[in-house]
């Protein structure tokens, strides 16, 4: 009999935790007043951009297996593993639909998981996306980590009960985000719910100023007493409300029409829309540019800013991804002879001018050869006999070993002549 010792319990899927005054960091209600949770945080433009600008870019990085050489490392495609990662994950998605799905889990729930499938030699055959939301992380009675996946679908075809499954820790990739226990982590949006939850607000009341016709509330004054408001209210909303706005309004008995509203210049609504833009994009380290924001892009500094997204943004990402995959997916023995890496080369080339002018210093100092520009240019390489694989020396442009040659003749030249 297995008993679960409940370390575990404030990192229990977030639907058991929306409400909970125990974990008020978690889903739940805003100081706003919006109920802020997956779904309705993935409503708003913002949140929605940048999952998707983090998602994608992480899905379309080539994914390679590597194998430690003599000279460096080479690619394996003939290791099972390699499909898996770089194509096909399993026959029902691609690598790229994989890794966008999970990596969008890593951003809405903090976690993400994936079922892994090996054959009778332990080898791994397949990976399938877990619900995060579905998924408990707890310890059993020897004190190894368990995964408690709760089933109540037909999403994955591999598990064929239903209710609470126990899977051990080797059949499952799991990549945290930031947590405080490094196992589990916790989830960007419930984190920073209020702010999300603000921008969740401004969107309500534009959109409720705008189905009133974009006109302010306001008091009907009349100089007497009216025998049944109700009537008059009723009258005026179908007469002059929502989808009659702008009609010329006529008034009698002495009434008024006297507006009580803030306008929203007054308001600060368009100010705070904007910064609660910036807000979101700050917690997920997404340039403003990269999510429809030009407001302080200029063409001088987008390419910079590019470049700081690869490297901060998307680099701590890209480490989580591999060191996670390397450890749920290789084998003790294959650990210090496989590994697993993204190629980060194409976000981070400038322009073609320039890297034009960047391969033709590292031709001309001899540290690239032009099959090593082809290379990173995707370009077919030249034969070996044809000169591709040959490193030369500004100058003459002669190959290495001739100007080292060259170089001795010379020496030995200057010796006979001195004697």
């Amino acid at each position: 009999m297995i008993i679960f010792k409940g370390l575990f319990k404030s990192r229990d899927k977030p639907t058991n935790s929306y409400d909970s005054p125990s974990y008020t960091y978690f889903f739940g209600r805003a100081h706003s007043g919006k109920r802020v949770n997956d779904r309705t945080a993935l409503q708003h433009t913002v949140v929605y951009a940048c999952v998707r600008v983090l998602s994608e870019a992480i899905a379309q990085l080539p994914l390679h297996l590597y194998q430690y050489t003599e000279n460096g490392k080479e690619r394996v495609p003939q290791h099972s593993l390699y499909f898996l990662l770089h194509d096909q994950p399993n026959p029902e998605m691609t690598s790229f639909i994989f890794r966008e799905t999970l990596m969008s889990h890593l951003l809405i729930y903090g976690n993400a998981y994936a079922q892994i499938i090996r054959n009778g030699r332990g080898d791994v055959v397949g990976l399938y996306p877990l619900m995060p939301d579905k998924m408990k992380v707890d310890r059993d009675e020897h004190n190894r980590l368990i995964y408690i996946y709760s089933r109540y679908d037909e999403a994955n075809p591999n598990i064929k009960e239903q209710g609470d499954i126990i899977l051990p820790a080797e059949q499952v990739l799991h990549i945290p985000g930031l947590g405080f226990d490094g196992l589990v982590g916790y989830s960007p949006i419930a984190m920073a719910k209020n702010a999300i939850g603000i921008s969740l607000a401004c969107e309500d009341y534009g959109a409720s100023f705008f189905a009133n016709g974009a006109s302010p509330s306001a008091v009907l004054e009349h100089p007497g007493v009216i025998k049944n408001p109700e009537r008059v209210r009723e009258a005026w909303h179908r007469a002059y409300g929502s989808g009659n706005a702008h009609k010329t309004a006529i008034l009698e008995e002495g009434m008024k029409y006297t507006p009580i509203s803030i306008p929203n210049n007054e308001a600060q609504f368009l100010e705070t829309r904007k910064f609660q833009i910036e807000e979101i994009a700050r917690l997920y380290r997404v340039p403003l540019h990269m999510i429809g924001d030009l407001e302080h892009a200029t063409f001088s500094n987008i390419e910079e800013l590019s470049l700081e997204f690869t490297k901060y943004t998307l680099e701590p990402w890209i480490i989580r991804w591999e060191q996670s995959l390397m450890k749920a997916l290789l084998s003790e023995t294959e650990r210090g002879k496989y590994f697993v890496k993204f190629n980060v080369n194409g976000l981070l080339r400038g322009d073609y001018a320039s890297r034009m002018k960047g391969y033709s210093v590292g031709i001309q100092n001899g540290f690239l050869c032009p099959n090593d520009v082809r290379e990173l240019e995707d370009m077919n390489l030249i034969p070996e006999e044809k000169g591709g694989f040959t490193y030369m020396v500004n100058g003459s442009m002669t190959p290495l070993s001739s100007a080292g040659a060259a170089y001795a003749k010379n020496i030995e030249k200057k010796e006979d002549n001195a004697e």
